[in-house]
């Protein structure tokens, strides 16, 4: 039986990667499955190398696209798709919502183009359930600010990316049943966030 497809999104600072691996441990709680953990860009040694490219060296936003894109081809061939058909559930943090957001949203890239190329690379691959984490922008960048650690690329960006990177998640949302995507407002506490990630997570 094939495994199901688990995706975190959200602005950076919304706090989706403090629950990546709360979720995980739920689900092979509650479903006895093995669970695989990945991320993008990132989750093969090749992608990983996209993904620092990505996140530090100067490009234009066009070209983030097919880098992003690339890595995503490699991560599905060749870590995704394989884990679920051999029948493990796959929680990423991070998938097309976001390039959606940040390069179409953020960058201004278009929306079309970014699906025409994100359906070729995955083969018309979709999470079963996306977790959209959401919080104002400036309660993001508080939370970013409080980390201690260098910026990369995206995160140094100003309110205004955010919040148009923001309002593509949101209408993202719009465009799905409640069965597919569940907004989680994350300014709520870590534990109260917990208590209903575990309520849909048996429901899955």
């Amino acid at each position: 039986m094939r495994g199901k497809f688990i995706v975190l999104e959200g602005i950076d600072g919304a706090g989706k990667s403090t629950h990546v691996e709360f979720i995980a441990q739920s689900i092979r709680e509650s479903h006895g499955v093995q669970v695989l953990v990945t991320r993008e860009p990132g989750g093969t040694p090749l992608a990983e190398k996209i993904r620092g490219l990505v996140l530090h060296e100067p490009m234009d936003v066009e070209t983030e696209v097919l880098l992003v894109t690339a890595a995503r081809r490699d991560h599905v061939a060749r870590v995704i798709r394989p884990a679920l058909e051999a029948g493990q559930w796959v929680v990423c943090d991070r998938f097309v919502d976001s390039t959606r957001a940040y390069q179409g949203g953020g960058g201004g890239v278009s929306l079309g183009w970014i699906d025409e190329l994100s359906e070729s690379a995955t083969s018309g691959l979709s999470p079963d359930r996306v977790y959209l984490f959401d919080a104002p922008a400036a309660l993001a960048a508080q939370r970013r600010g409080g980390r201690g650690q260098a910026e990369d690329r995206f995160e140094a960006q100003d309110l205004a990316y955010f919040e148009r990177v923001r309002d593509v998640y949101l209408n993202q949302q719009r465009l799905f049943s409640e069965a597919s995507f569940l907004v989680i407002d994350s300014s709520m506490s870590v534990s109260r966030i917990q208590n209903l990630l575990l309520i849909d997570i048996a429901t899955l």
